[in-house]
Protein backbone atom coordinates (compact mmCIF):
# COMPACT_ATOMS: atom_id res chain seq x y z
CA UNK A 1 0.00 0.00 0.00
CA UNK A 2 1.09 3.45 -0.83
CA UNK A 3 2.13 5.39 2.28
CA UNK A 4 -0.21 8.27 0.70
CA UNK A 5 -2.64 9.07 -1.85
CA UNK A 6 -1.24 11.68 -3.90
CA UNK A 7 -2.41 13.78 -6.36
CA UNK A 8 -0.60 15.72 -9.22
CA UNK A 9 -1.34 19.46 -9.58
CA UNK A 10 1.48 20.27 -11.45
CA UNK A 11 4.25 19.62 -14.05
CA UNK A 12 7.43 20.68 -12.28
CA UNK A 13 10.70 18.87 -10.90
CA UNK A 14 10.01 19.71 -7.59
CA UNK A 15 7.72 17.56 -6.69
CA UNK A 16 7.09 19.36 -3.06
CA UNK A 17 5.33 22.32 -5.65
CA UNK A 18 3.09 19.98 -7.72
CA UNK A 19 1.57 17.38 -5.22
CA UNK A 20 -0.82 17.67 -2.44
CA UNK A 21 -1.16 14.41 -0.27
CA UNK A 22 -4.09 12.84 1.68
CA UNK A 23 -3.39 11.06 4.64
CA UNK A 24 -6.68 8.56 6.31
CA UNK A 25 -5.96 7.98 9.49
CA UNK A 26 -7.61 4.47 9.60
CA UNK A 27 -5.13 2.86 7.32
CA UNK A 28 -1.96 2.16 9.48
CA UNK A 29 1.01 2.97 7.08
CA UNK A 30 -0.71 6.36 6.39
CA UNK A 31 -1.15 6.98 9.93
CA UNK A 32 2.64 6.64 10.20
CA UNK A 33 3.81 8.81 7.03
CA UNK A 34 1.20 11.14 8.54
CA UNK A 35 3.00 10.89 12.26
CA UNK A 36 6.32 10.96 10.89
CA UNK A 37 5.65 13.85 8.44
CA UNK A 38 4.65 16.48 11.21
CA UNK A 39 7.80 15.18 13.10
CA UNK A 40 9.89 15.45 10.61
CA UNK A 41 8.43 19.01 9.72
CA UNK A 42 7.66 20.82 13.18
CA UNK A 43 7.04 24.46 11.30
CA UNK A 44 3.78 22.14 9.65
CA UNK A 45 0.44 24.33 10.71
CA UNK A 46 -1.82 22.15 11.63
CA UNK A 47 -5.68 23.16 11.12
CA UNK A 48 -8.40 20.71 12.33
CA UNK A 49 -12.17 22.15 12.44
CA UNK A 50 -13.67 18.80 11.54
CA UNK A 51 -16.71 19.07 13.95
CA UNK A 52 -17.05 22.51 12.77
CA UNK A 53 -17.73 20.93 9.50
CA UNK A 54 -19.29 17.86 11.09
CA UNK A 55 -21.94 19.96 12.41
CA UNK A 56 -22.88 22.43 9.23
CA UNK A 57 -23.00 18.77 7.23
CA UNK A 58 -25.73 17.53 9.94
CA UNK A 59 -27.64 21.27 9.55
CA UNK A 60 -28.02 21.00 5.46
CA UNK A 61 -29.44 17.49 5.64
CA UNK A 62 -32.01 18.54 8.19
CA UNK A 63 -33.09 21.81 6.67
CA UNK A 64 -36.76 22.06 8.55
CA UNK A 65 -35.28 20.99 11.37
CA UNK A 66 -33.76 24.01 14.55
CA UNK A 67 -31.45 21.11 16.17
CA UNK A 68 -30.22 21.70 19.70
CA UNK A 69 -26.39 21.86 20.60
CA UNK A 70 -27.35 18.25 22.14
CA UNK A 71 -29.10 16.81 19.58
CA UNK A 72 -26.41 18.10 17.01
CA UNK A 73 -23.34 16.23 19.84
CA UNK A 74 -25.68 13.40 19.36
CA UNK A 75 -26.04 13.31 15.55
CA UNK A 76 -21.86 14.23 15.24
CA UNK A 77 -20.97 11.16 17.76
CA UNK A 78 -23.33 9.25 15.55
CA UNK A 79 -21.81 10.35 12.03
CA UNK A 80 -18.53 9.32 13.98
CA UNK A 81 -18.68 6.26 14.94
CA UNK A 82 -16.86 4.32 17.08
CA UNK A 83 -13.68 6.03 16.03
CA UNK A 84 -11.54 8.88 17.16
CA UNK A 85 -12.76 12.15 15.28
CA UNK A 86 -8.99 12.69 13.84
CA UNK A 87 -9.76 9.12 11.95
CA UNK A 88 -12.87 10.76 10.25
CA UNK A 89 -12.41 12.04 6.85
CA UNK A 90 -9.00 12.76 5.21
CA UNK A 91 -6.26 14.80 5.83
CA UNK A 92 -5.09 16.97 3.08
CA UNK A 93 -1.14 18.28 3.29
CA UNK A 94 -0.25 21.64 0.90
CA UNK A 95 3.86 21.53 0.57
CA UNK A 96 4.05 24.66 -0.88
CA UNK A 97 2.53 26.37 2.22
CA UNK A 98 3.58 23.70 5.00
CA UNK A 99 -0.35 23.92 6.44
CA UNK A 100 -2.19 20.28 7.42
CA UNK A 101 -5.89 20.50 7.22
CA UNK A 102 -8.75 17.86 7.91
CA UNK A 103 -11.33 17.77 5.78
CA UNK A 104 -14.24 15.97 5.44
CA UNK A 105 -13.77 13.06 2.59
CA UNK A 106 -14.40 13.75 -0.95
CA UNK A 107 -18.19 12.80 -0.96
CA UNK A 108 -18.98 14.48 2.30
CA UNK A 109 -17.09 17.70 1.31
CA UNK A 110 -18.55 17.90 -1.97
CA UNK A 111 -21.91 17.72 -0.76
CA UNK A 112 -21.34 20.44 2.26
CA UNK A 113 -19.13 22.69 -0.17
CA UNK A 114 -21.73 23.02 -2.99
CA UNK A 115 -24.45 23.10 -0.79
CA UNK A 116 -24.64 26.57 -1.40
CA UNK A 117 -25.50 26.07 -4.91
CA UNK A 118 -29.06 24.88 -4.48
CA UNK A 119 -31.31 24.73 -5.93
CA UNK A 120 -30.10 27.62 -8.83
CA UNK A 121 -27.88 24.34 -9.85
CA UNK A 122 -29.76 21.06 -8.74
CA UNK A 123 -28.00 17.98 -7.44
CA UNK A 124 -28.67 16.26 -10.33
CA UNK A 125 -27.22 18.90 -12.67
CA UNK A 126 -24.42 18.63 -10.10
CA UNK A 127 -24.40 15.02 -10.46
CA UNK A 128 -23.99 15.76 -14.89
CA UNK A 129 -21.44 19.02 -14.16
CA UNK A 130 -19.24 16.86 -12.34
CA UNK A 131 -18.45 14.51 -15.41
CA UNK A 132 -17.27 17.54 -17.51
CA UNK A 133 -13.90 18.66 -18.57
CA UNK A 134 -13.14 22.35 -19.30
CA UNK A 135 -10.14 23.62 -20.74
CA UNK A 136 -8.91 27.76 -20.30
CA UNK A 137 -5.63 28.89 -22.48
CA UNK A 138 -4.55 32.11 -20.81
CA UNK A 139 -3.91 32.65 -16.91
CA UNK A 140 -5.63 36.38 -17.24
CA UNK A 141 -8.95 36.21 -17.72
CA UNK A 142 -8.32 32.69 -17.89
CA UNK A 143 -7.44 32.94 -14.21
CA UNK A 144 -10.65 34.40 -12.89
CA UNK A 145 -12.38 31.90 -15.33
CA UNK A 146 -10.95 28.82 -14.04
CA UNK A 147 -11.36 29.76 -9.86
CA UNK A 148 -14.93 30.83 -10.40
CA UNK A 149 -15.58 27.14 -12.22
CA UNK A 150 -13.64 25.79 -9.41
CA UNK A 151 -15.86 27.49 -6.47
CA UNK A 152 -18.89 26.73 -8.68
CA UNK A 153 -17.66 22.96 -9.32
CA UNK A 154 -19.06 22.85 -12.74
CA UNK A 155 -16.77 20.44 -13.76
CA UNK A 156 -14.78 17.47 -12.89
CA UNK A 157 -11.54 18.27 -14.59
CA UNK A 158 -10.04 21.86 -15.51
CA UNK A 159 -6.92 21.78 -17.88
CA UNK A 160 -4.78 24.98 -17.62
CA UNK A 161 -2.51 25.90 -20.08
CA UNK A 162 -0.29 29.36 -20.13
CA UNK A 163 3.66 29.57 -20.66
CA UNK A 164 4.55 32.39 -18.57
CA UNK A 165 5.38 33.92 -14.97
CA UNK A 166 3.53 36.27 -12.80
CA UNK A 167 5.32 39.68 -13.17
CA UNK A 168 4.56 42.40 -10.84
CA UNK A 169 2.80 44.67 -13.28
CA UNK A 170 -0.41 41.52 -13.22
CA UNK A 171 -1.31 42.51 -10.40
CA UNK A 172 -3.25 45.05 -11.26
CA UNK A 173 -5.52 42.26 -12.74
CA UNK A 174 -4.63 39.17 -11.76
CA UNK A 175 -5.76 37.98 -7.61
CA UNK A 176 -2.41 36.68 -6.48
CA UNK A 177 0.36 37.31 -3.42
CA UNK A 178 3.48 39.54 -4.23
CA UNK A 179 5.25 36.34 -2.81
CA UNK A 180 4.37 34.47 -6.29
CA UNK A 181 6.37 36.82 -8.83
CA UNK A 182 8.32 34.69 -11.21
CA UNK A 183 5.96 31.43 -10.21
CA UNK A 184 4.54 29.98 -13.64
CA UNK A 185 0.81 31.14 -13.73
CA UNK A 186 -0.09 27.22 -13.99
CA UNK A 187 1.18 27.17 -10.70
CA UNK A 188 -0.18 29.96 -9.01
CA UNK A 189 -3.75 29.10 -10.42
CA UNK A 190 -3.30 25.01 -9.70
CA UNK A 191 -2.14 26.29 -5.76
CA UNK A 192 -5.32 28.43 -5.43
CA UNK A 193 -8.12 25.76 -6.48
CA UNK A 194 -6.41 22.95 -4.66
CA UNK A 195 -6.72 25.41 -1.41
CA UNK A 196 -10.56 25.69 -2.69
CA UNK A 197 -11.25 21.84 -3.42
CA UNK A 198 -8.22 19.35 -3.48
CA UNK A 199 -10.39 16.73 -4.70
CA UNK A 200 -11.07 18.58 -8.26
CA UNK A 201 -8.58 17.27 -11.10
CA UNK A 202 -5.91 19.99 -12.05
CA UNK A 203 -3.81 19.25 -15.35
CA UNK A 204 -1.47 21.74 -16.35
CA UNK A 205 -0.04 22.85 -19.46
CA UNK A 206 3.27 25.00 -18.01
CA UNK A 207 4.89 25.45 -21.42
CA UNK A 208 1.27 26.31 -22.85
CA UNK A 209 -0.23 25.80 -26.02
CA UNK A 210 1.99 24.65 -29.26
CA UNK A 211 1.40 22.82 -32.45
CA UNK A 212 2.70 19.74 -30.91
CA UNK A 213 -0.07 19.46 -27.85
CA UNK A 214 -2.76 21.10 -28.68
CA UNK A 215 -4.53 18.01 -29.75
CA UNK A 216 -3.63 16.31 -26.34
CA UNK A 217 -4.72 19.47 -24.37
CA UNK A 218 -8.22 19.03 -26.24
CA UNK A 219 -8.90 15.44 -26.25
CA UNK A 220 -6.24 12.96 -24.32
CA UNK A 221 -8.28 11.03 -21.68
CA UNK A 222 -11.73 12.57 -22.58
CA UNK A 223 -12.23 15.50 -24.96
CA UNK A 224 -12.81 18.87 -23.44
CA UNK A 225 -16.40 19.87 -23.14
CA UNK A 226 -16.19 23.66 -23.66
CA UNK A 227 -12.88 25.63 -24.29
CA UNK A 228 -12.54 28.85 -22.89
CA UNK A 229 -9.28 30.94 -25.03
CA UNK A 230 -8.36 33.97 -23.42
CA UNK A 231 -4.20 33.55 -24.60
CA UNK A 232 -2.50 37.06 -26.18
CA UNK A 233 -0.88 34.81 -29.17
CA UNK A 234 -2.57 35.14 -32.48
CA UNK A 235 -1.68 32.33 -34.08
CA UNK A 236 -2.97 29.98 -31.22
CA UNK A 237 -6.00 32.07 -30.94
CA UNK A 238 -6.76 30.60 -34.83
CA UNK A 239 -4.98 27.13 -34.44
CA UNK A 240 -7.20 26.46 -30.78
CA UNK A 241 -10.33 26.83 -32.73
CA UNK A 242 -9.55 25.21 -35.84
CA UNK A 243 -8.33 21.64 -33.69
CA UNK A 244 -11.14 22.42 -31.44
CA UNK A 245 -13.70 22.97 -34.38
CA UNK A 246 -12.45 19.64 -35.89
CA UNK A 247 -13.08 18.09 -32.61
CA UNK A 248 -16.26 19.54 -32.79
CA UNK A 249 -15.85 21.54 -29.09
CA UNK A 250 -17.64 24.82 -28.32
CA UNK A 251 -15.15 27.66 -27.91
CA UNK A 252 -15.90 30.66 -25.81
CA UNK A 253 -13.88 34.04 -25.52
CA UNK A 254 -14.54 36.81 -23.16
CA UNK A 255 -12.36 40.36 -24.00
CA UNK A 256 -12.24 42.43 -20.71
CA UNK A 257 -13.57 45.73 -22.92
CA UNK A 258 -17.43 46.15 -23.03
CA UNK A 259 -18.12 42.69 -21.68
CA UNK A 260 -17.78 41.14 -24.78
CA UNK A 261 -18.11 37.34 -24.96
CA UNK A 262 -17.97 35.42 -27.83
CA UNK A 263 -19.03 31.96 -28.31
CA UNK A 264 -18.71 29.77 -31.33
CA UNK A 265 -20.90 26.28 -30.85
CA UNK A 266 -18.46 24.15 -33.09
CA UNK A 267 -20.06 21.17 -31.00
CA UNK A 268 -23.74 22.37 -32.81
CA UNK A 269 -21.89 23.22 -35.86
CA UNK A 270 -19.15 22.13 -37.22
CA UNK A 271 -18.77 23.87 -40.14
CA UNK A 272 -19.16 27.47 -38.77
CA UNK A 273 -16.55 29.87 -40.22
CA UNK A 274 -14.12 30.96 -37.34
CA UNK A 275 -14.66 33.63 -35.43
CA UNK A 276 -17.93 34.50 -36.71
CA UNK A 277 -16.11 35.13 -40.27
CA UNK A 278 -14.59 37.88 -39.32
CA UNK A 279 -10.80 36.08 -40.27
CA UNK A 280 -9.90 34.63 -42.84
CA UNK A 281 -11.00 30.61 -42.91
CA UNK A 282 -7.85 29.41 -44.43
CA UNK A 283 -5.12 31.37 -41.89
CA UNK A 284 -2.49 29.07 -40.49
CA UNK A 285 -0.13 28.95 -37.58
CA UNK A 286 2.70 28.82 -39.66
CA UNK A 287 1.53 31.52 -41.85
CA UNK A 288 0.61 33.66 -38.73
CA UNK A 289 4.23 33.15 -36.94
CA UNK A 290 5.91 35.47 -40.57
CA UNK A 291 3.41 38.25 -39.68
CA UNK A 292 4.42 41.64 -39.42
CA UNK A 293 3.66 43.88 -36.82
CA UNK A 294 1.30 45.92 -38.62
CA UNK A 295 -0.39 42.42 -40.17
CA UNK A 296 -0.53 41.55 -36.47
CA UNK A 297 -2.27 44.89 -35.45
CA UNK A 298 -4.92 44.21 -38.30
CA UNK A 299 -5.55 41.04 -37.36
CA UNK A 300 -6.37 41.98 -33.97
CA UNK A 301 -8.60 44.56 -35.46
CA UNK A 302 -10.57 42.10 -37.39
CA UNK A 303 -10.94 40.42 -34.67
CA UNK A 304 -12.12 42.72 -31.91
CA UNK A 305 -14.25 44.17 -34.62
CA UNK A 306 -12.29 47.46 -34.08
CA UNK A 307 -15.24 50.32 -34.36
CA UNK A 308 -16.77 48.49 -31.50
CA UNK A 309 -14.48 48.36 -28.35
CA UNK A 310 -14.45 51.19 -26.05
CA UNK A 311 -13.16 54.75 -27.02
CA UNK A 312 -10.79 53.86 -24.08
CA UNK A 313 -9.39 50.83 -25.58
CA UNK A 314 -9.22 52.06 -29.32
CA UNK A 315 -7.24 54.87 -27.72
CA UNK A 316 -4.45 53.12 -26.34
CA UNK A 317 -4.33 50.68 -28.68
CA UNK A 318 -2.81 53.63 -30.89
CA UNK A 319 -0.13 54.38 -27.73
CA UNK A 320 1.43 50.73 -27.66
CA UNK A 321 4.95 50.85 -28.60
CA UNK A 322 4.97 54.72 -27.67
CA UNK A 323 3.92 55.02 -23.87
CA UNK A 324 2.93 51.99 -22.81
CA UNK A 325 3.77 48.35 -23.87
CA UNK A 326 0.49 46.30 -24.74
CA UNK A 327 -3.38 46.83 -24.01
CA UNK A 328 -4.42 47.59 -20.95
CA UNK A 329 -6.65 45.42 -18.98
CA UNK A 330 -8.76 46.05 -15.83
CA UNK A 331 -9.59 43.90 -12.15
CA UNK A 332 -12.91 44.92 -12.81
CA UNK A 333 -13.42 43.92 -16.68
CA UNK A 334 -11.62 40.54 -15.67
CA UNK A 335 -13.52 39.79 -12.65
CA UNK A 336 -16.73 40.27 -15.04
CA UNK A 337 -15.35 38.46 -17.78
CA UNK A 338 -14.53 35.36 -15.25
CA UNK A 339 -17.78 35.35 -14.47
CA UNK A 340 -19.65 35.46 -17.98
CA UNK A 341 -17.15 32.59 -18.61
CA UNK A 342 -18.26 30.45 -15.76
CA UNK A 343 -21.27 31.03 -16.43
CA UNK A 344 -21.44 30.57 -20.12
CA UNK A 345 -19.45 27.20 -19.72
CA UNK A 346 -21.98 25.87 -17.06
CA UNK A 347 -25.23 26.97 -19.55
CA UNK A 348 -23.20 24.94 -22.23
CA UNK A 349 -22.29 21.51 -19.97
CA UNK A 350 -26.41 21.60 -18.84
CA UNK A 351 -27.03 21.48 -22.83
CA UNK A 352 -28.73 24.62 -22.23
CA UNK A 353 -29.82 26.67 -25.58
CA UNK A 354 -26.52 29.08 -25.42
CA UNK A 355 -26.20 30.07 -29.19
CA UNK A 356 -22.97 30.87 -31.22
CA UNK A 357 -22.43 34.77 -31.37
CA UNK A 358 -20.75 37.76 -29.79
CA UNK A 359 -22.33 39.35 -26.65
CA UNK A 360 -21.75 42.69 -24.60
CA UNK A 361 -22.65 43.30 -20.85
CA UNK A 362 -21.29 46.55 -21.14
CA UNK A 363 -20.91 47.89 -17.74
CA UNK A 364 -20.83 51.96 -19.23
CA UNK A 365 -24.04 51.45 -21.00
CA UNK A 366 -25.44 50.07 -17.91
CA UNK A 367 -24.63 52.66 -15.52
CA UNK A 368 -23.93 55.80 -17.77
CA UNK A 369 -27.70 56.52 -18.06
CA UNK A 370 -29.39 58.75 -15.93
CA UNK A 371 -31.02 57.77 -12.48
CA UNK A 372 -34.12 57.05 -12.96
CA UNK A 373 -34.86 57.19 -9.26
Amino acid sequence: MSLTTERTLLTSKDDAIKTVQFFRLKHPAQLAAFKALLTAHPAIQVYDTIRQQLKELIKTRHPGERLSDPILEEKIAIQLGSGPAEEYGVWVYYPWSQRMVHLLDEAEFVELRTSRNQHKITAAEMQQLAHKKIGIIGLSVGQSAALTIAIERLCGEIRIADFDTLDLSNLNRIRAGAYNIGLLKTTIVAREIAEIDPFLQVTCFDAGITEDNIDTFLTENGRLDVLVEECDSMEIKILSRQRARAAQIPVIMETSDRGMMDIERFDLQPDRPLLHGKVQDNLSYSSIRTFSGEERMQLVRDILDFDNISDKLRSSIAEIGKTITTWPQLASAVALGGAMAAHVCREICLERPIASGRYYADPDLVFNHSSTH
